[in-house]
């Protein structure tokens, strides 16, 4: 029998009761992912269960890459067979780390394995595995339907013609695939991407820029967009002169530091005040120091594991750029995550600074992050959250994954919370009032979300 059972984390009657009863059956919206929207809209089909369950997958080649495995069964040459293989011998090792979880709600979910994963039981796993992969129900499409998916929000360039989200509408398909539009290349003046990318969409001046970036957010909005996503390593606020920064990035002349903060501010104040008009939710995800290990950076690119937590302080500079829009009265909801939890508490009570009526929680700590997203990340992030804030009026879980079977994550977050609150319950530090707690359990896990972002309206 699977240590993956019904009762799975929950450690008490109060909590299986609330997973059961609650929160088990909800629909999933995924607010945050980076599926390919290409993928989906061709109903894609995996060939076999590496590319499945380990393409794309940093999580699990950086934890390769921690025992010893060498970088040829991970992203090299050698065969699937072989890269499964080496994943399972490593799996048991991973004793306190999520993917051991992840990995077996993954074949429990979508396969109905049972055996752990280990090296004695890749091969029969493999087969049943592969078997069952060329059926129908396992193409891109089906496994989001299968997971009791209604939204899907892919992580989109504001160049991107957004054909797949339309072929998707134009299908009928039965999920929500929308897009989000994400600015980065726009605003980091200090990347070598930058003129290149500006170049590319005949920007000539930062007016240009603004006009361009405007036009995008309305076609992104007419194809059903409802969120932007800003990836920031700190927070910039600094007030000058961002014309002047544009003109010399774009005259091919690097800005200095103090010049990027002015510009990407100015930017961040401009798109803010797009959002708020059109009521989107903005999501500013902070403290990634990324791309650390140049040879490997340059052997496979961005996004292959090489990333981890910056340190950086945070809390004047965004108090002073939520502030800015606030007192233009063109903040729009925001959503702030952090990757380093030393800012949990800098967030959850920073969002308290800037709730309006008639939102509720306007201004969102947000889900436990990359690092922080496991049982203790988790927990923190809803402690925290319950302890400054109201964690019955947060939005819930997010994959932030480029898996098609990473929504058994949803599963683990709802497992957790619902642990957590029964645990409170069964200590009698809240009452065992199953209106209010059905109410609550359902809103964390898929009501605030569907109220919060307004798809559709």
């Amino acid at each position: 029998m699977s240590f993956i059972n019904d009762d799975f984390m929950l450690h008490s009657k109060a909590a299986k009761r609330l997973f059961h009863d609650y929160a088990e059956e909800m629909p999933i919206i995924d607010y945050h992912c980076h599926l390919n929207p290409k993928l989906i809209a061709e109903d894609y089909r995996f060939s076999n269960l590496t590319e499945l369950l380990l393409g794309g997958d940093h999580y699990k080649w950086r934890a390769m890459r921690a025992i010893g495995i060498d970088e040829y069964y991970i992203t090299g040459n050698a065969d699937d067979l072989e890269k499964f293989k080496k994943w399972a011998e490593a799996l048991p090792l991973f004793i306190g780390n999520p993917l051991y979880h992840w990995t077996h709600l993954e074949l429990k979910r979508y396969f109905d394995i049972d055996q752990t994963l280990s090296a004695d039981t890749a091969q029969d796993i493999w087969d049943t595995c592969n078997k069952m992969l060329a059926q129908p129900g396992f193409s891109a499409r089906a496994l989001i339907t299968r997971s009791n998916v209604e939204t899907v929000c892919s992580t989109d360039d504001p160049a991107d013609d957004l054909q797949y989200h339309s072929k998707l509408k134009q299908d009928g398909y039965k999920a929500n695939v929308l897009p989000t539009f994400r600015p980065d290349k726009a605003l980091e003046i200090g990347k070598e991407t930058f003129l290149p990318y500006i170049s590319g969409q005949n920007i000539t001046s930062f007016e240009g820029l603004q006009s361009w970036l405007r036009a995008r957010i309305d076609f992104f909005h007419q194809n059903g967009c409802r969120l932007s996503d800003h990836g920031l390593e700190g927070v910039p606020y600094a007030v000058g002169d961002a014309k002047a920064v544009f003109d010399k990035g774009l005259s091919g002349v690097t800005p200095d530091a103090a010049e990027q903060d002015i510009f990407k501010t100015a930017m961040l104040q401009f798109c803010g005040r797009e959002y708020a008009t059109r009521g989107w939710t903005m999501q500013i995800h902070l403290g990634a120091l990324r791309s650390n290990n140049t040879p490997m950076l340059q052997k496979l690119g961005p996004d292959t594991g090489f990333d981890s937590i910056n340190d950086l302080n945070i809390a004047a500079p965004l108090s002073r750029l939520l502030d800015s829009l606030e007192t233009q009265n063109s903040l729009p909801k925001t959503i702030l995550y952090t990757l380093n939890p030393k800012d949990n508490y800098v967030l959850a009570s920073m969002a308290g600074n800037f709730q309006k009526s008639p939102i509720k929680g306007k201004i969102q700590f947000g889900s436990g992050w990359w690092f922080n997203d496991q049982k203790d990340g988790m927990l923190a992030q809803m402690k925290t959250l319950a302890n400054l804030g109201v964690l019955s009026t947060f939005v819930g879980m997010l994959t932030d994954s480029r898996s098609f079977v990473s929504y058994p994550r949803h599963e683990y977050f709802r497992r957790i919370l619902c642990n957590l609150i029964g645990g409170w319950v069964e200590l009698g530090e809240y009452p065992d009032d199953h209106v209010t707690l059905e109410k609550i359990i359902k809103g964390i896990c898929y009501n605030n979300a569907k109220e919060y972002f307004g798809f559709g309206e």
